[in-house]
């Protein structure tokens, strides 16, 4: 029987981190949250460029984001700061954070009477919170806790002749057990999105993913673009993919064969267990951040052509099928499958290499984005800045 260990948090969520967030409401404030983190150690500070000139859907989006950041279950506290004159709304962020049940304290640059003055009562709530939380123990989880993002990245020819269907299998064998697996990337199931949509547990999933296609293609015509060159990118052609019908039925392999249980916007909760797409651009980071804000725990990335992209609060696990890339960049790679390509490894044993890895970070392993401090982080946004 596999053992885990995590942090039940008191709304029966269940986080693989125990992180204190510091999280501004504005790019005004990030000044402040930086300064914070540099004088709490352990703490993650995620500036961004967002919070104000914003409205509508968009405004929508950074809130929603800021707010899923600070619910997920690897956060185990957090300081919201904020300027006080954004349209942000700081204490609605707040509140709803609070109501995962989780310590949450906001402070205002304004109010507290400028950047310095909000720096030093910051640090002293951030180390207050740091010590609350360090005293919260990992106990017994269960693989049906788990909930796991599937994301490809830099991606070559062997990320679909390998890596993908290796992770694909391992999101199976996690399924089997209850787990979550959440796959995203929209612009990347183009062309692929029939298969996708056949494993449809009903008709009203099956359209909700043509309908998420059908957004993103109005958009594209729309802006009177062509998506070549921007995807498949330059790299992913010299890696040796032609189209991005070719990229996507590699893509979609990563998700296993799992009934299609439902598809959620970006950045939506997910609503129960089992294998869902969630409706996110293709771009790395705003995926990842996208799936952190959405519950997710853990990312699974795979990537032939190289990537260190990591997350401020869920570990990122970094697996290849290129043999030279993983040799390469053995400081980005958590896992190296090539052998896959040669006879020496089938995918069934991939997979079950990469599934013990992802019991291994769940109890706290470190993975090499963690280790080198890769906390990127990007909000995708909908309209334009006012």
């Amino acid at each position: 029987m596999t053992k885990l260990n995590g942090y039940v948090r008191s709304n029966g969520s269940v986080g693989l981190r125990n992180h204190l967030l510091l999280l501004p409401t504005v790019i005004c404030a990030n000044q402040v949250v930086n300064r914070i983190a540099q004088q709490v150690q352990d703490s993650i500070a995620i500036p961004h460029q967002h919070g104000c000139s914003q409205v509508g859907e968009d405004k929508e989006r950074t809130h929603q984001v800021l707010v899923g950041m600070g619910r997920n279950p690897n956060v185990g506290a957090v300081l919201v700061v904020s300027l006080g004159c954004e349209v942000i709304n700081a204490k609605e962020v707040r509140d709803e954070i609070a109501e995962a049940g989780k310590p949450v304290i906001w402070i205002d640059i304004q109010e507290e009477g400028g950047t310095i003055k909000a720096i030093q009562k910051g640090t002293d709530i951030a180390r207050k919170l740091l010590k609350d939380i360090e005293s919260l123990q990992r106990v017994p989880i269960s693989l049906s806790d788990l909930i796991v993002g599937v994301k490809c990245g830099g991606s070559d020819a062997t990320s679909g002749l390998c890596s993908n269907p290796a992770l694909g299998n391992a999101a199976d064998k996690l399924i089997a057990n209850e787990g979550t697996v959440v796959m995203g990337e929209t612009t990347e199931i183009i062309g692929a999105e029939h298969l996708l949509a056949n494993r449809a547990v009903n008709t009203e999933v099956k359209q909700k993913l043509y309908q998420s296609v059908e957004r993103f293609e109005k958009e594209i015509e729309r802006m009177g673009v062509d998506m070549r060159g921007g995807n498949p990118s330059p790299g992913n052609i010299a890696g040796g993919l032609s189209t991005i019908e070719e990229k996507s039925l590699g893509c979609i392999s990563k998700g296993g064969h799992a009934p299609l249980q439902g598809v959620v916007e970006y950045a939506t909760e997910i609503p129960k267990k089992g294998f869902y797409f969630m409706d996110s651009p293709g771009n790395d980071i705003e995926c990842v951040t996208g799936m952190a804000a959405a519950g997710v725990t853990m990312v699974c990335f795979t990537t032939g052509r190289g990537t260190p992209t990591g997350n401020p609060i869920i570990p990122v696990i970094k697996i290849s099928g290129n043999e030279i890339i993983s040799r390469k960049m053995q400081d980005n790679i958590d896992i190296d499958v090539s052998e896959v390509l040669i006879g020496k490894l089938s995918l069934e044993e991939a997979g079950r290499v990469i599934f013990n890895e992802i019991v291994e970070v769940a109890n706290g392993k470190q993975t090499k984005a963690e280790v080198l401090g890769h906390q990127e982080f990007s909000i995708s946004r909908i309209g334009i800045s006012l």
